[in-house]
C-alpha cells in the first residue's frame, strides 16, 4: 500500500494534533520528517532539548512503518534508543528513519537527526522497534 507525506500529515492533524512533527517525504523503507523548532524546546544555551529529538525520532520511525505496511494507528513504539552526538542548534530539527526489517508483527529501523539544512552534520542517531497489532 502506497502512502504520501500528505495522508500521514491529515491523519496526524485529525487523530494526533498538537505535536508539531510533520512528515516530509515517505517511500517504501524510509521516512523523513520535521519539527520546527520553538523557544519552549530549548535548553539553555539554546539547544534543542533532548525530548525534542527524541520525539521527532519516535515520529518519523512511525512514519517509515506507514511507508511500508500503510498507516496503522495502533503500532506502538516497543522500544526505541538515542545517541546524543552533538548539541544541536537552529530552528528546524530534521529527521530521516530507514527500516531494517518490516515484520508482520515488529518493524525495525535506525534515524538520524540533523539541524537546518546540515543533513551532513548528524547531532543525534537512534534505533527503535514499533510493534504492529496483532492480525485480528
Amino acid at each position: 500500500m502506497t502512502v504520501t507525506a500528505a495522508e500521514i500529515n491529515a491523519f496526524l492533524a485529525e487523530s494526533f494534533a498538537g505535536t508539531g512533527n510533520e512528515c516530509d517525504e515517505v517511500g517504501p523503507t524510509w521516512a523523513i520528517g520535521r519539527f520546527e523548532v520553538d523557544a519552549d524546546r530549548l535548553r539553555p544555551g539554546g539547544f534543542i532539548s533532548g525530548p525534542t529529538q527524541f520525539g521527532l525520532a519516535d515520529a518519523v520511525l512511525w512514519y517509515a512503518l506507514f511507508g511500508a505496511v500503510g498507516i496503522e494507528p495502533m503500532a506502538l513504539t516497543s522500544e526505541l534508543s538515542i545517541r546524543f552526538l552533538r548539541p544541536a542548534a537552529g530552528a528546524v530539527l530534521w529527521g530521516r528513519a530507514d527500516l531494517h526489517a518490516a515484520g508482520r508483527r515488529n518493524v525495525v529501523g535506525s534515524v538520524q537527526l540533523w539541524v537546518d539544512d546540515r543533513a551532513d552534520r548528524i547531532v543525534s542517531v537512534a534505533q527503535g522497534t514499533y510493534v504492529r497489532p496483532a492480525a485480528g
